[in-house]
């Protein structure tokens, strides 16, 4: 008998040449579906695992901070007021300091006008102390070059060298940082000075008064002149 031609118009054979390419294409997608290496996704995953960590504490510095500025910004803002005011502060003492004994014991109105400048530099340093602005008292004190500077050198052996003798202008602290130094006048002469015990555990102090024996050691002066 005779092959019937094919009729490509023919529902059955259609049907019949559309399932010959599905079971042809079957194990290509049998392959593509074909579940990945375990150890790849565990790699993939720890790496994207770091790097959300690193993300997330790159975030948490930033937001450290910025607050830390904020606050540094809240604390330390008044330091240009406050040091025009403890100018304020060194005037009434020279205005004091001005008035003698004789002068307030010989007129009354002097001595109530020096009544009033003390009244008023106290009011002053009261404010000032209730807004963390502190003086400096470096009289009897090893020389620390990050509260004290130097201006000249007193000859006197009964101090220990480096010990502050003398103070030309009153220093302030705000908070825990410097405001203004102190200046003053620093021994000479004297037995070394041993550092204290606090002065041992107080980095700071201890470093400036190494700094300034070693000046002193190696032949330098400072300017004996105010």
């Amino acid at each position: 008998p005779e092959e019937t031609p094919r009729n490509p118009d023919d529902p059955v054979t259609a049907a019949g040449e559309a399932g010959g390419v599905s079971s042809a294409e079957a194990p290509a997608n049998e392959n593509a579906a074909a579940p990945a290496d375990p150890e790849v996704l565990a790699a993939e995953l720890a790496d994207a695992k770091d790097k959300l960590l690193r993300a997330l504490a790159e975030v948490e510095n930033v937001r450290r901070r910025a607050q830390r500025d904020r606050e540094d910004a809240t604390r330390y803002a008044i330091a240009g007021f406050a040091r025009d005011m403890v100018g304020v502060a060194d005037n009434l003492r020279r205005a004091l300091e001005a008035i003698t004994p004789e002068a307030r014991a010989a007129s009354e109105a002097v001595n109530n006008l020096a009544v009033g400048v003390e009244m008023t530099e106290a009011a002053m340093l009261s404010a000032l102390e209730r807004n963390g602005i502190t003086p400096i008292e470096p009289i009897g004190q090893l020389f620390d070059a990050n509260r004290h500077e130097a201006l000249y050198e007193v000859p006197d052996p009964t101090q220990p060298s480096g010990t502050v003798v003398q103070m030309v202008e009153r220093g302030y602290m705000l908070r825990d940082r410097l405001l203004r130094p102190a200046k003053v006048g620093i021994a000479k002469g004297g037995p070394r000075a041993e550092p204290r015990p606090e002065a041992v555990a107080e980095a700071p102090g201890q470093r400036g008064s190494t700094a300034y024996e070693k000046r002193a050691d190696a032949g330098g002066t400072i300017n004996e002149e105010l």
